[in-house]
């Protein structure tokens, strides 16, 4: 396959693109007297981290596995990608963007910096890449929001094999993300996350199923996917205890799975699980999701809002 179907297949990867908070409808057992917008707004702000980054990471999935430099067809659309001389058995490469993205849904500017070791090569089991964000920038053309990362992750294909051969002899693909970001959005304010992310990859270049799983672990938490301050300067900590598996055949919502954001400090929580149809209803069979489900606690008080998807 060439290397511009693998950018358009990565390209389709913004798993996350479906999590925002929206079209909020509470039910009967919802408890008016507690605000719970302080943990849609954490799980907006993952949503949004996470689509950022991803979009990013697809970014180098495409060029590595373009597999060369003069390869214009896996450059990222509206970017340059330069390399440095090799030092210590190490090339770097930077991937400077300056316009849309290839759906035209988002403007990106800055960098994003990339360090493989020669010799290594991206389909191989096991290779790992350490990717650093540099005021990269991402702003949604429909609502002109904004925001910037700044950090470093080691990026790894745990499996190897690429994601046009799913189907063909290659059934399951693992990556594995971790490191750390700093975030700033359109406000002005910060955050720092941790990240440890793991996506599986099955199916066939046209109906891919991604699986996302949290591995970090941080004081008596595990599963972890992302950890960290918000907004407030609050720890927090979100853990998926079911796989959130997404289907490309449903326009990449999730369609089922469970995520936990907590704050312990402020003793609240909030359970997002995923999969609910405009009724409501869990969805069956091959039926493709419309809502998600969030149950919040804060102290004694807890209820649930049926989120819409975009």
């Amino acid at each position: 396959m060439k290397t511009k179907s693998i950018f358009r297949l990565m390209a389709l990867l913004l798993v996350v693109t479906g999590l925002s908070l929206s079209g909020c409808k509470k039910d009967k057992n919802s408890n008016s007297s507690v605000d719970p917008t302080s943990m849609q707004q954490l799980a907006n702000d993952e949503n949004q981290v996470q689509s950022a980054s991803d979009e990013s990471i697809n970014d180098v999935n495409a060029f590595l596995s373009g597999g060369s430099l003069k390869s214009t067809e896996s450059v990222p659309c509206n970017a340059t990608v330069d390399s440095t001389a090799v030092v210590n058995d190490t090339i770097t490469y930077y991937i400077t963007y300056n316009g849309k993205n290839c759906a035209g849904t988002r403007t990106r500017t800055g960098q994003v910096e990339i360090k493989k070791k020669v010799g290594t090569h991206w389909f191989q089991a096991g290779a790992t890449v350490i990717v650093k964000h540099i005021n990269f920038t991402i702003t949604k053309l429909s609502n002109g929001k904004s925001i910037t990362l700044n950090g470093v992750k080691t990026h790894e294909n745990v499996t190897g094999g690429l994601l046009f051969q799913l189907g063909t002899g290659v059934t399951t693909i693992i990556h594995k993300t971790w490191g750390h970001e700093t975030v700033t959005f359109s406000d002005n304010t910060t955050k720092s996350w941790n990240i440890a992310r793991q996506r599986t990859f099955t199916g066939t270049p046209t109906q891919v199923v991604i699986t996302l799983d949290g591995f970090g672990t941080e004081e008596s938490y595990s599963n972890l996917v992302v950890w960290g301050t918000n907004r407030q300067g609050e720890n927090f900590y979100t853990q998926i205890t079911q796989s959130v598996v997404l289907r490309q055949a449903c326009g990449w919502d999730p369609c089922s799975g469970i995520k936990i954001h907590q704050i312990p400090a402020d003793s609240k929580s909030a359970t997002l699980t995923f999969g609910f149809d405009s009724n409501n209803q869990p969805i069956t069979g091959t039926d493709c999701p419309t809502k998600y489900k969030l149950d919040w606690q804060k102290n004694n008080h807890s209820g649930t809002v049926y989120l819409a998807l975009p």
